[in-house]
């Protein structure tokens, strides 16, 4: 059994507009295993938000994790992961889709809603990524 602990966030600076996913993951004795950042070019909030989890399951699914708990500061995001919410958007349907066939690699997925300084690392590298894209 390998479980990871994953934080992830995205944000996009003017909803729609330049937009960033940051991805933080960590071992059982929660030292940090992978962290990454990146420009997703121009989306929204919850499109960013998705696009990180995405980016997070694929990356547990490589280093053939087994259990994960996901920590995310948007909690429509995990609401919706959770089943209490109804996903409307037809572009986030297909996301969430993307997301629910990750989730069949694992033999469980905790997803948890956090305050947003509890997500600080996730939220680092959203905004490294969007401040090294803005600089270009």
């Amino acid at each position: 059994m390998k479980k990871l602990i994953i934080n992830t966030d995205g944000g996009s600076r003017g909803n729609p507009g330049p937009a960033g996913i940051g991805v933080v993951i960590r071992d059982e004795q929660e030292h940090i295993v992978f962290e990454h950042g990146t420009y997703i070019g121009h989306n929204t909030n919850n499109v960013a938000e998705y696009s990180a989890l995405i980016k997070a399951l694929e990356t547990a699914r490589d280093m053939q994790a087994t259990d994960l708990l996901v920590r995310m500061d948007s909690e429509l995001i995990v609401k919706q992961m959770q089943g209490l919410y109804k996903i409307k958007e037809p572009s986030l349907q297909t996301l969430a889709s993307k997301v629910l066939t990750l989730n069949r690699h694992f033999n469980s997925v905790k997803f948890t809603h956090v305050r947003r300084e509890l997500n600080k690392e996730a939220d680092f590298q959203v905004n490294k990524a969007l401040d090294a894209q803005a600089s270009l």
